[in-house]
């Protein structure tokens, strides 16, 4: 198996992108395999990593059609639904919580 060509923070050569960086050109990997690896040292942990891509590989992004859209607006309901009192709370449901706060906090009010 061949290793990836390690690079220090900030020092990749041109023609090397993150997802990140190619997201902000509207490019995407398009399934192409990780030309090299970006590491940014830190003091008390190890390396922070990060993959490139080859950009003149990378593929134009999908665009978002109507019913991606719908989906995407089913799904962001549906993580503001809260499961016990069926209302939307106006914000993302705490997956540590699994309800509304209000019904967290008062489990005796909707019982019934």
């Amino acid at each position: 198996m061949a290793t990836l060509p390690v690079y220090r923070w900030r020092l990749a050569p041109d023609g090397l992108a993150t997802r990140r960086q190619l997201r902000a050109r509207g490019l995407r990997p398009g399934g192409q395999d990780v030309a090299a690896q970006l590491e940014r040292p830190r003091r008390r942990r190890g390396p922070l990593v990060a993959y490139l891509y080859r950009i003149d590989q990378a593929v134009p992004v999908r665009p978002m059609t109507p019913a991606r859209w719908a989906a995407l607006d089913r799904a962001n309901t549906a993580r503001r639904t809260c499961p016990k009192c069926r209302r939307e709370a106006g914000y993302v449901i705490p997956v540590s919580l699994g309800m509304c706060v209000p019904c967290h906090d008062n489990p005796t009010s909707l019982a019934a």
